[in-house]
This record gives structure tokens, sequence and C-alpha cells, in this order.
């Protein structure tokens, strides 16, 4: 993907090549990067739990800044608005200056939902270019402060609708597209637990051949709309890229750039049609792993393979600006790590997903991808796992093989090991 600003950044950045999200959804993998805890013990496992019904005390990351001296402000989407108080007003206890809510114009959408649409209209036309304005006005407003300042920027795509300036759809050619090499379940493994009908995606429709009428996507996609598909992820991503090169430009010219620490996250993945999938939802590598870069002046960056979780952001920025540590988070600081690249923190990182009642806990090793689905019991009712070293497409379940009962044991012992937040695994297991 043409990506100049990522590539830019990550080039004065830590770049973490196995950075996982808490929670495959965008609502509780937030909730749990800007409290600091596993979505179990924020209670945020949904799209409707407000975080302060919950705990009405908790204390975000930009509230500890906000508490320690900090002027703080969001632009766009960086909790979800479904997890706390409202969509206009956000969540007021973390931001000193007001939210505001973002403007959709050219990407608003008529009565069809269309999954990929190409749109001539300015950039600023757009929910992510007007989120990008006003975080550069933020910025220069908090750069002209003497206090020290906390932004979050939080642009929307490349979330579904794939709806952004028809410039960037002109970057492809989107025949030269290859397809995902492997579109199944795995084999050996229940595909009622790992796979879903994907039905966020089909709550869009894709492009009809010229004088057909709008229809559902099919069972199975045909090439030409998984190749539409793919077409809009990667022009949705070169858009932002854009935006984050104009964000970061402005940083540049208020003079702060060697005084700021810059973190670039994404709140999980996104399955391009491998296994069957489009989107989330998933406890595999595709939906969990995530972009992770860590810019901070004076460190020499480079590139990590250590397990780091996006809970972990809060100790390291914490640690990083000076702030008094606090107590409660369940991540780790990832300092060490930025001061050197080679060190090695922790073995595992842990996601969690839900499906028929039961809860996903997806451990990922230096080799593998161990699963258990546990209910509220405590039973475990599924278990797979996969060799990521020699079988990096989760293609097949090595846990059904007896000869592997033993790595099994293994597996489940060093997941307990590691339970922390993990409530079911408290109770016990069979």
């Amino acid at each position: 993907i043409e990506t100049p600003a990522f590539d830019r950044l990550a080039g004065q950045s830590t770049v973490f090549t196995r950075a996982y999200t808490q929670y495959p959804v965008c609502g509780p993998s937030r909730t749990s990067l800007l409290t600091g805890v596993r979505p179990e013990s924020n209670g945020v496992l949904d799209l409707k739990t407000r975080m302060r019904d919950i705990d009405p005390d908790v204390v975000t990351l930009p509230q500890h800044f906000k508490n320690n001296g900090y002027v703080t402000a969001a632009s766009g989407k960086v909790f979800d608005p479904r997890n706390v108080d409202s969509r206009d007003d956000d969540d007021p206890a973390s931001w000193t200056i007001p939210y505001k809510q973002p403007i959709r114009r050219a990407d608003t959408q008529g009565d069809v939902r269309w999954a990929v649409l190409p749109v001539d209209a300015p950039e600023d036309q757009f929910v992510d270019g007007d989120i990008n304005k006003r975080g550069i006005s933020l910025l220069r407003e908090m750069a002209a402060d003497p206090r020290p300042f906390f932004l979050a920027v939080g642009y929307k795509k490349p979330h579904l609708p794939f709806t952004v300036p028809t410039t960037y759809f002109d970057k492809y050619e989107r025949d030269s597209f290859a397809l995902a090499p492997f579109q199944s379940a795995p084999k050996n493994a229940d595909a009622s637990y790992l796979l879903w009908n994907i039905n966020e995606m089909r709550s869009y429709v894709p492009t009809p051949p010229p004088g057909e009428e709008p229809a559902p996507y099919p069972e199975v996609f045909t090439a030409d709309q998984q190749r539409e598909l793919i077409h809009g992820y990667y022009a949705a991503v070169s858009f932002i890229d854009n935006l984050l090169g104009q964000l970061l430009q402005e940083l540049e010219e208020t003079g702060q750039a060697d005084n700021t620490i810059i973190v670039l996250w994404g709140d999980h993945g996104f399955h391009l049609g491998d296994h069957g999938m489009w989107g989330k939802h998933t406890t595999m590598e595709q939906a969990n792993r995530v972009p992770l870069l860590i810019h901070v002046p004076g460190h020499a960056g480079g590139t990590t393979a250590t397990m780091a979780e996006l809970m972990d952001l809060y100790p390291t920025l914490v640690e990083l600006a000076g702030l008094p540590v606090a107590t409660h988070l369940q991540g780790k600081s990832l300092v060490p790590v930025l001061q050197d690249p080679s060190v090695e923190l922790g073995d595992v990182a842990i996601s969690q997903y839900k499906r028929k009642g039961a809860f996903g806990y997806s451990m990922r090793t230096d080799r593998y991808r161990y699963t258990e689905w546990v209910m509220p019991d405590g039973s475990v009712v599924y278990r797979d796992l996969y060799d990521m070293e020699n079988d990096p497409g989760e293609t097949v379940n090595i846990g059904a093989l007896p000869e592997n009962a033993e790595l099994m044991a293994e597996m489940a012992a060093l997941l307990r090991a590691n339970r922390t937040g993990l409530l079911r695994l408290q109770v016990g297991h069979n």
C-alpha cells in the first residue's frame, strides 16, 4: 500500500511487529487501551456498555495526564462513542478542551449502503478530513499553550464503508490485487467458534455489474467483489496516510516535534478474505494483530518482535512522561524496548472474543496461537492451536492431533500463568 507518511514515521520510531488488541472490536479494544486493563476488568465487552456506568471513578489515560497538568483534547474516534457518556460529549472527564463531534458530508451515504464508493470531493468534506482539520487546529492551540499537551486524533478509516476520495482509488489497478490464498475454515477446526457470517460486511452491498440492480453479497464473494473490497481498503489506508502526513507536518511547524512523543496504533486487525472472512470478530491472527509505532525524541527506534498489547500503552506513556504510576494497570511498560529493540518483554499476548456463550481466550506466543473457549463456570468447550512458524495462515488446527496432547497441556498452563484480568480462567478449568 502506498503509505509515505506511515513509512517516514516508522523510520523514526520503534515498530512493534507483534502487537495485539485485547478485543477485536472497536469499543472494547479502545476502552481497554484507554483504561489500561483487560475488557473483563473494565466491564466493556460490547458496543453498548458505558464504562462509567460500570466504574464511575475510572481514570483514563488522557484523564491521568489531565490530572497531572496536561491540556488534553481529542478529535474523531478515540473512545468508541457508544461506550462513553454520549456521542456529542464523549468522555468529559478525559478532556480539558470540550469534545466536538466531527462532520460527515461527502461520505454521507444515501438509500444504498455501498461497501466501496469513490467520491469526487475535497478531502475536508469527508469525516476523516474534518477530524484532521480539527486535529490540526487543536495542535496549533495546544502547542502555543505553555502547559504540556496530550492530543488524540482518531481517524475512522479504513473502517467500513470504504468511502474515500476518488484520487486514492486512482493510485491502484484493481486487477492487480491478489486474493487471499486460503479462504476456508482451518482443517480439524470447529468453524462455529472460529468463524462467523460476517454480518457487518453483509450490511453493505457490492457494486453490481453494469445494468444490474444492487443486491446483497452472496454466500461466497466473487473474485470481482473481493478485489473491489481490497481496492477500497487500500484506497482508505492511503487516504489516512495523507491526512497523517498533514498532521505531522503541522507538528513540525509548531516547533514542538522534538519535544513530542507520537504513538500510532490501530484498534484491531481486519480479514481481507482469508478464511472467507471480511472484517474482525475472530480470535485469529488477522483480526487481532495491530499496527503499533512509538516515536520518542532522542531514541533511535528500530524494529522489535517482542510481544506487545495495546493496554501496554497506558503504563508506557506514563513512564515516558515521568508521571506518577497508576497502580491499577494490567499492562506492562514498553520503555525498555524503546531503549533497546532487542529486549524481550514477556512471552505472550492475549486477545479475547465471545461466541456461543463462551469467551475465546487467544494467546499468541513466539511460535503458536493457542485458543480456549471458556464457559461462565470455567469449563472449556473448544480448543485449537496453530503453528504460526510453519503455518502462518492458520490453515490446520494441530491441537486436534493426538501427538500434540503434551504441547496443548503446556499451552493451557502458560495461558493460566498469564490470566490476570481473564476472569473466567479464575474459576477453574476441566
